[in-house]
């Protein structure tokens, strides 16, 4: 080949590369960014019930809600609430692929042990691009005592949700202590809660933190009590609202 040809193929092929890279970088300048969902734009709510699966609590509290015009719904649990709670945000997300379908994003309402099923479902159903807000109400965040002592005691009485709402598990432990922002995080919790024992393991790193008895001195609520009161409820309400989650008013 002459010394001319070789140049020329030399030049092709240097324009070849300078079209590849510029379609390229045309491609990186024009890619949107990640997008979240609109905080000003409400969509369904999810509610999931705590350990056991039992619905009563978390279904007034979803009626509180339809009264204000959104629509919510109770996600039932497989194996009444005490399986692999990996499994259980599996459920979550195909509640949430289904209500995503007619709807830009969704809120989700976490009860007890629920709390603990939706953070794994932000954390592997990329809840972040999916949830507009995440509310937990008492959940043992850090593990419950009651918990370790089933796993301890009774390791046959104590199925798998039971060993992986223990202190120190392996899941809580791949959880940490911490969540993404966004989405926006309420954690309400009692003093008072005799089940979620210490109660403050329902302190969330990244989420705006409500001490019932901080916020509002001599209420008296369980851990049973969480989804029907009426001064959580309010919360709950204001929560998953359009404005921006914050620490409550003294009450």
């Amino acid at each position: 080949m002459s010394p001319r040809r070789r140049l020329m193929f030399a030049v092709l092929a240097a324009i070849a590369v300078l079209a590849v890279g510029g379609l390229a970088l045309r491609a990186v300048l024009r890619r949107e960014p990640v997008r979240v969902p609109d905080q000003a734009v409400p969509g369904p709510v999810l509610l999931v019930p705590g350990y056991g699966g039992g619905t009563a609590g978390v279904d007034r509290l979803a009626a509180a809600i339809r009264a204000t015009g959104r629509s919510a719904t109770v996600v039932e649990m497989p194996d009444g609430g005490t399986g692999d709670l990996a499994a259980q945000a599996d459920v979550l997300d195909g509640a949430a692929t289904r209500a995503l379908r007619a709807a830009p994003s969704v809120d989700v309402i976490g009860y007890s042990a629920g709390g603990v099923v939706a953070r794994l479902w932000v954390r592997d159903h990329d809840g972040v691009h999916k949830a507009r807000r995440v509310v937990t109400l008492g959940s043992p965040h850090q593990g419950a005592r009651l918990a370790a002592a089933g796993a301890a005691g009774l390791p046959g009485a104590c199925p798998a949700a039971c060993q992986q709402l223990a202190p120190g598990s392996t899941l809580l432990k791949q959880l940490g202590r911490g969540v993404p922002n966004p989405p926006q995080w309420l954690s309400i919790w009692t003093e008072q809660d005799q089940t979620v024992v210490p109660p403050d393991s329902a302190r969330l790193d990244g989420a705006v933190d409500v001490d019932i008895q901080q916020a509002c001195p001599g209420r008296e609520v369980g851990h049973g009590d969480l989804p029907t009161d009426d001064y959580v409820t309010g919360l709950v309400l204001d929560a998953i609202g359009t404005a921006p989650i914050a620490a409550p008013p003294p009450c």
